[in-house]
Parts: C-alpha cells; sequence; structure tokens
C-alpha cells in the first residue's frame, strides 16, 4: 500500500510539475534582447525580427531557384546574430535550452555532461531562428532544410573551421552559400582550390576584413566532407531533438492519468 501511495504521489507531483512548467514556457521568448555590440563578433549584427525573418523567408511567385537561394543566404545571416559561441556563461543567450523551453535538453544539458547539450545547436530551423544566434554550422543548417522544402538539391559542407552549403540547380550550376556571413560564391566545388584568391574577394567585396579575406583564402584549399541534410549532419541530436519536442507535452498528461490509475 505504501508503495502505491509513494509511486501515485511521485507521478502527481512530477506530472503536474512538467505540465506547469509546460505551460509556463508558452508565456517566454527563448531570444535574449541584449544583442548589443559588445557581444557580437560583426558590428551591427542584432538578428531580424523572429516573424520578420519568416515572412522574408516566404518565396516569391517570380523568383528562380537560383534568385530564391541567393536571397534567402542574406535573410538568414541577418536572422542570426554571430557571437563566440565558447565565451560567455551558456545561460546567458539559451544556449543551454531553459527548462521551460524543452526539459528533456535542459537535463541533457545539465547532466550529461555532453558540451553539445551544454551549448545547443538546434536541428528544427525554426528554433534556431526564433532564439536568433548561431555561428556557421546552425546558419547551414538553416539554409538546407530552407532548400529542401523548395526541392533544391544541396549538401552541408564542413570545411576546416568552416560550414557552408552547396546547392545544385536544373540548369547544373553549383553555388556555394554562406549563410553565416551572407556571402553566395557561384563557383563549383571543383574550381575551389584554384579559385580560392577569387572566392576570399567576395568576402572582402560584402564588408568584411583582411583578416577574413585571408582565412578563405586558407580554408577553400583544404579537404571538405559532405553532408546529406541535417539528419546526416548531426544525427543524434537531429532524432533526439524530435523525440524530446514530441514527448514533453504527452509525458506529463500521461503521468497524472497514470496517478489515478494507481
Amino acid at each position: 500500500m505504501q508503495i502505491k501511495v509513494a509511486i501515485w504521489y511521485m507521478l502527481l507531483v512530477t506530472g503536474s510539475l512538467l505540465l506547469v512548467i509546460n505551460v509556463y514556457g508558452l508565456s517566454r521568448d527563448i531570444r535574449v534582447s541584449e544583442f548589443h555590440d559588445d557581444y557580437l563578433i560583426f558590428p551591427n549584427d542584432q538578428p531580424t525580427d523572429f516573424n520578420s525573418t519568416l515572412i522574408d523567408l516566404i518565396r516569391h511567385g517570380d523568383e528562380s531557384d537560383i534568385e530564391y537561394a541567393t536571397r534567402i543566404t542574406h535573410v538568414v545571416a541577418k536572422g542570426l546574430a554571430h557571437l563566440d559561441w565558447l565565451v560567455y556563461p551558456n545561460e546567458k543567450f539559451n544556449q543551454l535550452i531553459p527548462i521551460w523551453e524543452n526539459y528533456f535538453l535542459y537535463f541533457m544539458g545539465k547532466l550529461s555532461g555532453i558540451p553539445e547539450y551544454q551549448r545547443y545547436h538546434f536541428a528544427n530551423y525554426r528554433r534556431s531562428l526564433e532564439r536568433g544566434i548561431g555561428i556557421c554550422g546552425d546558419a547551414s543548417m538553416v539554409m538546407s532544410q530552407l532548400l529542401n522544402e523548395q526541392n533544391i538539391f544541396n549538401k552541408i559542407l564542413t570545411f576546416p573551421g568552416h560550414v557552408v552549403v552547396a546547392a545544385t540547380f536544373e540548369n547544373g550550376k553549383q553555388y556555394i552559400l554562406d549563410a553565416d556571413y551572407g556571402v553566395v560564391i557561384p563557383y563549383p566545388l571543383n574550381e575551389f582550390a584554384t579559385s580560392s584568391r577569387e572566392i576570399a574577394k567576395l568576402y572582402s567585396e560584402a564588408g568584411y576584413p583582411l583578416r577574413d579575406f585571408v582565412l578563405f583564402q586558407r580554408i577553400y584549399k583544404e579537404n571538405y566532407n559532405q553532408w546529406d541534410g541535417v539528419g546526416h549532419f548531426i544525427t543524434n541530436k537531429y532524432y533526439f531533438e524530435k523525440f524530446a519536442y514530441w514527448l514533453k507535452w504527452p509525458l506529463p498528461i500521461l503521468m497524472l492519468l497514470f496517478s489515478l490509475l494507481v
């Protein structure tokens, strides 16, 4: 009898607490309001409003695949603030997912000891844009999913120190899309090693300093890996995130139902 009472009490309290946390989370915004220049890698890099970003990502009726991909490369870059990912406490910009956003991801960040959960990169592109922060991997995952929605063939590319997306269009043209910097590279991959200087100039023309010219001239001479979308790029986190958001509401409800049965 005492065991039944303990089980009933545990289910009732835990289920009620998790349900209250979820309801509270509905009133919270995962994007912080502090994006002044002291925190940002690039000056004046405050992210555009989430809803405005979603509107800007809607494809125009007369846009070709290349025009759409080119335009949203800049939209995504403006929708994510670029900060030094490892400098600030992980709760400051909600890199540690708050318990009211998803308690599964929160406890993984607190208890697992896995760095990827302590400073979490969302797999789902809407959540990434809603939080409004990211580095090259985040921007590339956002881009890849947006291109997939438009049936534009693409792969995520990882160079040593940088991540971009290679998109191939119906006319056979291949562009490299750097949504982290907002730079579109109209060179196919097989010309990267021989055209790295010309490619690096595109970053200078976009207003980035000399150090970035030197950086990308070096990076794009290196070997790279290709990934078939986000599910291939971060497989375990991709599926765990789906599971965590799918179960966050049913779990406390089931706990409360089971407490009634007990």
